[in-house]
């Protein structure tokens, strides 16, 4: 077993990677398509993250903790202040929760929309609830 590190620069640079990957509900392959939680977990597993798939889920109507604890469940720590790469839940209507990647300079989310991922510059454009990021303390790993 081997200790390393994922940066929140690799998990945000992940992300901008699958700029215009098509959007499909519960999607987990960039080629077919991401939802917002297919886009998180394939951005974090790209920077080299074990991900862990979550059990249904929706985020409309569903309550904050839940979503929370899903994120959790993928080994992130809460964050304080915003960092590249950190996982961001936005409220972006009534009742509907968003997540989003944290960029250098905005969001890369799954907009279903527009039916492709986007980068979203600047500062989002809706509440944000939280934001959780890999912490900086290694984890083992499986060697070949």
């Amino acid at each position: 077993m081997a200790d390393y590190i994922v940066s929140g620069r690799a998990v945000a640079l992940a992300a901008l990677a699958l700029i215009d990957a098509p959007f499909r509900l519960h999607g987990r392959d960039a080629a077919t398509g991401l939802d917002c939680v297919g886009l998180c977990l394939t951005a974090l597993k790209e920077a080299g993250w074990p991900v862990v798939e979550p059990p249904n889920y929706v985020l409309r109507g569903a309550a904050v903790s839940r979503v929370e604890r899903i994120i959790e469940q993928q080994g992130l720590i809460p964050a304080v202040h915003a960092g590249e790469g950190d996982v961001v839940i936005a409220l972006t209507g009534p009742m509907q929760l968003h997540l989003m990647i944290a960029s250098a300079h905005g969001h890369v989310h799954a907009h279903a929309g527009l039916g492709r991922v986007v980068h979203m510059p600047g500062a989002s454009l809706w509440p944000v609830l939280g934001r959780w990021r890999v912490p900086d303390t290694p984890r083992p790993v499986q060697e070949d």
